[in-house]
């Protein structure tokens, strides 16, 4: 039973993740952590392993009906390559608690700009020209970092940076962060794969899962209404932010009354 529910739980992620080019990981960590019990330091790298996998089954779909913008994720994939490595380094410094208060405040925020902000007129690939890199290298450099330290391949950040900060359409925005979330998820892993924290038992029946659901997901992303999609995924993250929030805080006074 609790294969099949990984199974399951790496579908839902894989679908939404792919939707929205966040990978799944805002999905699978809270998942892990809250429903099945697993320690966050091990809930972390499963997470960054199924984003590796969910950017495999989605982004060749993308690329293929040129929505991914292809200059424009190179251009930014090395500030966060750059910042997921320097992540993975300092991850065994932060207490689990900690992880997990901020984590919760990053799902808050995510899942307030989903809502309060507004939606950018749809265009297509070649109607628009990205703005600002500055910001957007500065940006997704911080994006790896949370990759690494949160296993949620710095989709949540890169999206709405591409998306506001450097004015590429939510579509593409979300593509193209789907094309890049899997090499910076993988420079994350390796750190853990490092210190031995891959649970290979735990990633197998996820993977499988997030395979498919990124298949799914990749083929009715064109299809659906993003203002649709970005309320819905808005009020599941609300859930998880109160959730991880109250874990952090949890364990946060629970070491200081010690």
């Amino acid at each position: 039973m609790t294969l099949l529910l990984l199974i399951a739980a790496g579908v839902f992620a894989g679908t939404m993740g792919s939707l929205l080019g966040v990978g799944g990981g805002v999905i699978l960590v809270p998942a892990l952590v809250l429903g099945f019990k697993v320690p966050l330091e091990d809930a972390v790298p499963a997470s960054l392993m199924c984003v590796v996998a969910s950017s495999c089954g989605a982004s060749a779909s993308y690329v293929e009906r040129r929505l991914s913008d292809i200059r424009l994720g190179l251009t930014l994939e090395l500030a966060t390559v750059t910042g997921a490595i320097v992540g993975g380094l300092v991850a065994s410094l932060v207490a689990p608690a900690w992880v997990a208060l901020v984590f919760g405040l990053f799902a808050l925020y995510v899942s307030a700009q989903m809502l309060l902000a507004r939606a950018a007129v749809e265009q297509g690939l070649g109607d628009y020209e990205p703005t600002n890199y500055p910001l957007g290298i500065s940006g997704s450099f911080v994006a790896g970092g949370l990759s690494a330290l949160l296993g949620v391949g710095g989709g949540p950040l890169k999206v709405p940076l591409m998306n506001h900060g450097m004015r590429v359409p939510f579509k593409v925005a979300s593509a193209t962060s789907n094309l890049m979330i899997g090499v910076t998820g993988a420079a994350s892993v390796a750190a853990y794969a490092w210190r031995g924290h891959v649970n290979l038992a735990l990633v197998a029946p996820l993977v499988v899962g997030v395979l498919a659901g990124a298949s799914v997901g990749s083929r009715l992303m064109p299809r659906l209404p993003t203002a649709v999609l970005r309320r819905m995924f808005a009020c599941v993250l609300l859930l998880v932010a109160a959730q991880m929030l109250w874990k952090g805080v949890e364990g946060i006074w629970t070491s200081v009354a010690r």
